[in-house]
């Protein structure tokens, strides 16, 4: 398939592109808590511009004060990343990517409150953007493929590094093209990006096969925790602050854990929550099915994809699955499996 054949998505990356060569300054940013595509797609993005415009002042930045996940240290450009909580300029041009709620820029929404104009680039459903331009395609399988599509529109050659660190946005974001978004963009994209010199066996190795032996202790005891329900539907485990503790484990490494939990045989939805040490719990949701659980995400004050998401509380454990195992059981109800909630 021809990825650059979308009219509406070139006359958007128009639209960004001419508010890039107005800007002398450009800060990037992707969500709290960033995952591969965050990482990867700000990182490429930011290499990209400094490619197309090597005169502009191009930041990458990190909503966290923390550092980014282990499981990614591999990334090319990674750097070059800095805190936003330490930038203190005021951007010509800020660009969100992977995210379309304000909210989860944590420390970058300073910034881009500071910003002549922002931009978004996302995967994410978004009813009303908080930015003057935006792109935001819910149908791309991660926000690399947005991403990697702007740098042919740009007329940038895509570099082995750049194209290393789409390729794990891509990957981490589809499962390692195992999710439901897997679709045929998401494989040209791959492809071209392995022909461009990313190497897919390094991402496995540094993301899939670089697991701590405390994380493994960790996922041994969420493993034996794994509960269903709904007839088997619902499949739900949990980490505690305290298996944090006694494990050694680093929060930053759970996040796969939800797969874990989703691979029980004659699941359709599965939940993974983890106690935080600073009292929240987050929690992790997927659907294998055609069962839309972003709604259900969105009503505990998160949000996502149909098929993936994920939302974060100031609760505790008992709480926070008091309030979303009984919405994810009513998914299987006769009036859900009708058309109600959480079947579009």
């Amino acid at each position: 398939m021809d990825i650059r054949s979308n009219p509406e998505q070139e006359e958007r990356f128009a639209s960004i592109a001419s508010a890039m060569e107005a800007a002398g300054s450009i800060a990037i940013c992707a969500h709290t808590n960033p995952d591969g595509d965050a990482l990867g797609s700000g990182l490429a993005l930011a290499a990209a511009l400094r490619a197309k415009w090597p005169e502009k002042e191009v930041v990458s930045l990190l909503a966290d004060p923390e550092p980014i996940p282990r499981l990614y240290d591999f990334l090319p450009f990674a750097d070059t990343l800095v805190h936003a909580a330490d930038y203190d300029g005021a951007p010509d041009l800020f660009v969100s990517v992977d995210l379309s709620d304000v909210a989860r820029l944590h420390d970058g929404e300073a910034v881009m409150r500071r910003a002549r104009r922002s931009a978004i680039m996302d995967h994410h459903p978004c009813e009303e953007p908080y930015t003057d331009l935006a792109l935001i395609r819910p149908d791309a399988a991660a926000a690399g493929v947005i991403v990697a599509e702007f740098a042919l529109h740009l007329g940038v050659r895509i570099t082995p590094q750049m194209a290393q660190c789409l390729f794990c946005a891509l990957s981490t974001d589809t499962g390692r093209f195992q999710y439901q978004n897997a679709d045929a963009e998401a494989f040209s994209v791959a492809s071209l990006l392995v022909d461009a010199g990313a190497s897919p066996s390094e991402v496995s190795l540094n993301v899939y096969q670089n697991y701590s032996l405390p994380f493994l202790h960790l996922k041994s005891a969420v493993m034996g925790r794994i509960t269903t329900f709904a007839e088997g539907k619902v499949a739900y485990s949990y980490a505690t602050a305290a298996d944090l503790e006694r494990t050694g484990a680093s929060p930053d490494e759970c996040d796969g854990l939800i797969d874990v939990v989703r691979s029980v045989a004659g699941s359709e939805v599965a939940l993974f929550l983890k106690e935080l040490p600073d009292g929240r719990v987050r929690g992790n949701l997927r659907s294998k099915s055609d069962l839309d659980i972003s709604g259900i995400a969105r009503e505990l004050g998160g949000g996502g994809h149909r098929a993936a998401a994920g939302f974060t509380i100031k609760s505790d454990l008992d709480e926070v699955l008091s309030a979303a195992l009984p919405r994810l059981v009513a998914l299987f109800s006769p009036v859900a499996s009708e058309g109600g909630r959480g079947v579009q």
